[in-house]
């Protein structure tokens, strides 16, 4: 059985409507649930593009069946995704995540569902992403995916009972901010993360991801990502919530062809992709080995 999709959008309906085309192209559309939640209008200004995103939202098809969920109040990115998320995975024991600025590839949900149904047994893998930047496989590398340290929210899976296990209030984040040897293996999943999760404990940001991610460090989760990206971010602009307009995430994108995926089996941070994440977020190899040290890279 397929999982569900769920689809979150806003006011973006350029972005939501090359969304919508790529979802609708997939191989496993037409055998997939379709849950969609659509935020209401934060002020007056935002309730012309809100509408043209619902009539978007209205002619979607192609799909098993589809689900809509329009908001008559705005509730905000963050309480949005995590409301919707929750009503799904109370019903479902796995669900695909797109937001409206995501482009997939045809094989994206064939890559989730093989993912979701390989790794449930294993409570180490938190989720599966879709996207990755474009890095050069190595030839020593036979797999079509990796595992590092990191959540990735642009098009991505999970499974309720990691979900159900989030703790939004973050009661560990005070003991946290005490301990340095914590937030230096936090760090392994990026040098960013540390300054996002004070972000969004300090009122800067309204972010589910980065607490999503933090949950997934206490756990010693693990994110499976594809070799090749099944993603493509298109939200960088003035109407995104959480990116500027310069992208630095561009990526090759799968030409859909492949259907059936060689994951590794076992669960363990591939060390070469690993690396190569860090230095793109701009963490020297030498600290990187100095954290491996510290926190013990298994």
């Amino acid at each position: 059985m397929t999982a569900p999709v769920i689809l979150f959008a806003y006011k973006r309906p350029h972005e939501l409507k090359a969304t919508i085309q790529a979802l609708e192209a997939n191989h496993l559309a037409s055998e997939s649930d379709l849950y969609i939640f659509a935020d209401a209008p934060k002020r007056p200004a935002d309730a012309p593009k809100v509408a043209e995103v619902r009539q978007l939202l209205d002619a979607i098809s192609g799909f098993k069946r589809i689900h809509r969920d329009y908001a008559e109040t705005n509730i905000g990115c963050a309480d949005s995704v995590i409301r919707g998320i929750s009503q799904v995975l109370a019903k479902h024991p796995t669900a695909i995540i797109v937001e409206d600025d995501l482009v997939t590839s045809p094989n994206f949900l064939d890559f989730m569902n093989q993912g979701l149904a390989q790794y449930a047994p294993n409570k180490r893998v938190y989720s599966v992403a879709g996207y990755t930047f474009p890095f050069q496989k190595p030839a020593s590398h036979s797999s079509d995916a990796y595992f590092i340290p990191r959540h990735s929210p642009w098009g991505w899976a999970t499974w309720a009972d990691r979900w159900q296990s989030i703790d939004w209030d973050m009661a560990d984040y005070p003991a946290f901010t005490q301990d340095k040897a914590e937030q230096r293996s936090f760090m392994q999943g990026g040098s960013d993360l540390l300054n996002m999760l004070r972000d969004q404990m300090e009122g800067r940001a309204d972010a589910w991801d980065i607490r999503f991610c933090f949950n997934r460090f206490k756990n010693n989760g693990l994110t499976v990502y594809p070799t090749i990206s099944k993603v493509e971010n298109i939200g960088f602009g003035e109407e995104a919530t959480h990116t500027n307009i310069y992208n630095r995430y561009k990526t090759q994108l799968d030409d859909g062809t492949q259907r059936i995926f060689d994951l590794p089996r076992i669960v363990q941070t591939t060390e070469y992709y690993h690396k190569e994440t860090l230095r793109r977020y701009s963490v020297p190899i030498r600290i990187f080995n100095r954290l491996k040290t510290l926190a013990g890279m298994r």
